[in-house]
C-alpha cells in the first residue's frame, strides 16, 4: 500500500506536496519523493524514511514549479531495503515522464519482458512501478510516432496511451504522473481496487486541481473534495489549469478494496463516497450483534480498543451491548505500525514499545479487546498476554475483519498463506493460538453491507484476502506458490538516501 498525490497548480506546490504527504504518512513509511516541474524541466527529491526525514528545506528550495507529483511507499514488491525503490521513478522519453504507483500488478514479469525485449528500454529496479512507467512512455511513443504531429503530444494521444495500458496491465493501480511541459495524468483500474480522488482550489478566479490517494489530503492544504476518480478513468490536467477527462475501458466496474474500510484509511477520509468512520461505527454494530451469538454478555466487564484503527467500532460495539468502554492501551505515536514493518522478529519487539497498559483498568476484569483485524497474530498474541500480565481475568478478542486466510496481492504485504493465523484454522483455534478466551470475528457478508448501504452504487469487493476471490481473474494457485517462494528468497539490501536533484546535496543539517 502506498499513497500518490498530485497538484497543478497556479503557485509553487512545493510546500502543498509536502504537506499533503505527511497526510498520506500511514499509507507508507518506507520511503518518500516529490518531483515537481518548470519550464520542461523536473526537480525531484526522493528517499528511504518517513516524510519529515526525507525533506530538509534546501531539498525544498530546489523543487521548483507549480506542478508536481509525491508519493509514499509502503512496500510490496520490488525491494524493499532499496532506496533505488523510492517513487516518484523517471524517464527522458518521450518528452519526460515522472509516475507514482499505489497498487500492484500481477503481471509484471511478463511486461518486464516486453520492456526490455520489444522496446528496448532498460529497467533499474524490481519495482512493477517502474515497469508500468516503461510501458507508458511506450504507448506515448507509439502514439506521437502515429500521429500528423510527431513533435506534439495532443490530450486524445494521452487518453489513447492510457486505454492501451490499461489493456496490457493487470492487478491494482491508482497511478498519477507529469508529463513534461505538458501536464499532469492520472488513472485508476478498471475494478477501482485502489482509491483515487480529485480536489480543486479556487483562487483569484483561478483553478488549480489535485488527485490524492485520501480525500483527507484535501482538507490540509485548503482544496475542496470534488469527487472520487471512477474506476478505469483517466483525468488529464494542463499546466494552465484546463482539465479534461475520458472514460477508458467500457466494461468498469466500482469493486474497491474492503481492507481500505477496515484498516488502511484514515477514519476521516472519504473513499469512493463512503465516510470511513462511519463504516467503522456501523461494523461495530454488525460485530457486536455476532457477539451476542458466541459470548455470555454477562462474561464481559469492559470492552476496549486496540488503538487506534478499531476505536470508532469498539465505541459503537460498547454502546450496542450496553458495555463499559474504557481506555486500558495507551499508544507510543512514534513508533511505527507494526503492520508494515518487515520481518517477524522485529514485529514482536516493537509491540510492547508501541502499547502500554494501564493496570488499574484491567485488574479483575474479564476484557473484551476490538481490533480492526487479526492477520499475523503476533501483535494480538502479544497484548493479550500483556493485558493478562496487567491483571485481567479472562481476555476475549472481537475483530471487526473477517478471518485473514488469504493473501493479498493487489498492494497489501501478506503474500504468503502460512503467515496468517486464520490459514487452516477456525476461530476456536485461532483463540487458542494467540491466547485468548475467545476469538470473534466480522462475518464477510455483513462487512459487506455495511458499506454497500453507505454508498448502494458499489458494485462488488475485492475481498481476496477474506474470500480468496481473486476479481482480477489471473490468480491461481501456480502464482500464490510463485509468489511465497520469492518472498522467501528477498532479502532487503541497506542503503542511504537517493536524492535526484538537478541541484547536489551540500549537507545533512535539519533547517
Amino acid at each position: 500500500m502506498c499513497g500518490v498525490l498530485g497538484l497543478v497548480s497556479h503557485n509553487p506546490v512545493n510546500q502543498l506536496l509536502y504537506d499533503g504527504l505527511q497526510m498520506l504518512q500511514h499509507r507508507g513509511q518506507d520511503a518518500a519523493g516529490i518531483a515537481t516541474t518548470q519550464n520542461n524541466s523536473f526537480f525531484m527529491h526522493k528517499g528511504k524514511g518517513m516524510v519529515r526525514e526525507v525533506f530538509r528545506t534546501r531539498n525544498m528550495r530546489d523543487l521548483y514549479g507549480n506542478a508536481g507529483i509525491a508519493h509514499v511507499r509502503y512496500p510490496t514488491a520490488g525491494n524493499a531495503g532499496s532506496p533505488a525503490e523510492a517513487q516518484p521513478f523517471y524517464v527522458s522519453s518521450p518528452f519526460g515522464i515522472v509516475l507514482a504507483h499505489n497498487g500492484n500488478l500481477t503481471n509484471t514479469e511478463e511486461l518486464a519482458l516486453d520492456v526490455s525485449r520489444q522496446y528496448l528500454r532498460h529497467i533499474n529496479t524490481s519495482s512493477d512501478s517502474e515497469v508500468l512507467l516503461n510501458v507508458f512512455a511506450h504507448e506515448i511513443r507509439k502514439e506521437v510516432t502515429q500521429s500528423d504531429t510527431p513533435y506534439q503530444l495532443t490530450v486524445s494521444a494521452i487518453f489513447n496511451a492510457v486505454k492501451h495500458l490499461q489493456q496490457r496491465l493487470r492487478g491494482a493501480y491508482a497511478v498519477v504522473a507529469m508529463i513534461a511541459g505538458y501536464g499532469m495524468v492520472a488513472f485508476r483500474d478498471p475494478n477501482g481496487i485502489r482509491p483515487l480522488c480529485l480536489g480543486k482550489s479556487e483562487e483569484n478566479g483561478k483553478t488549480s486541481y489535485g488527485v490524492a490517494s485520501e480525500s483527507v489530503v484535501f482538507n490540509s492544504i485548503g482544496y475542496e473534495l470534488v469527487r472520487d476518480i471512477a474506476p478505469s478513468e483517466a483525468i488529464f490536467i494542463e499546466l494552465d489549469g484546463t482539465l479534461h477527462t475520458c472514460q477508458c475501458h467500457q466494461q468498469a466496474t466500482l469493486r474497491p478494496c474492503l481492507f481500505e474500510f477496515v484498516y488502511f484509511a484514515r477514519p476521516d477520509s472519504v473513499l469512493d463516497n463512503v465516510s470511513i468512520y462511519q463504516a467503522r461505527l456501523d461494523m461495530g454494530i454488525t460485530l457486536a450483534e455476532k457477539i451476542k451469538k458466541v459470548i455470555k454478555l454477562d462474561d464481559i466487564d469492559v470492552i476496549m480498543p486496540i488503538p487506534d484503527t478499531s476505536r470508532p467500532s469498539a465505541m459503537e460495539l460498547a454502546r450496542h451491548l450496553n458495555k463499559p468502554y474504557r481506555e486500558g492501551l495507551i499508544k507510543n505515536r512514534y513508533i511505527g505500525r507494526t503492520f508494515i514493518m518487515p520481518g517477524q522478529a522485529t514485529r514482536k519487539k516493537s509491540v510492547r514499545q508501541k502499547l502500554n497498559p494501564i493496570p488499574s483498568e484491567f485488574a479483575d476484569k474479564n476484557v473484551l479487546l476490538v481490533d480492526d483485524s487479526i492477520v499475523r497474530g503476533t501483535t494480538s498474541r502479544e497484548i493479550i498476554d500483556m493485558v493478562r500480565e496487567a491483571g485481567a481475568k479472562k481476555v476475549f478478542i472481537a475483530s471487526a475483519a473477517p478471518e485473514v486466510r488469504f493473501p493479498n496481492v493487489y498492494g497489501i504485504d501478506m503474500p504468503t498463506r502460512e503467515e496468517l493465523i486464520a490459514h487452516k484454522r477456525n476461530a476456536e483455534e485461532i483463540a487458542q493460538e494467540i491466547n485468548a478466551d475467545a476469538c470473534i470475528f466480522q462475518n464477510l457478508d455483513d462487512l459487506k453491507q455495511v458499506i454497500i448501504k453507505l454508498n448502494p452504487n458499489i458494485q462488488g469487493f475485492d475481498d481476496s484476502c477474506f474470500s480468496g476471490n481473486y476479481i482480477t481473474g489471473d490468480i491461481d494457485e501456480t502464482y500464490l506458490n510463485h509468489l511465497s517462494a520469492n518472498k522467501q528468497l528477498a532479502q532487503p539490501l541497506l542503503g542511504s538516501k537517493v536524492d535526484h536533484n538537478i541541484s547536489v546535496d551540500d549537507g545533512d543539517e535539519r533547517e
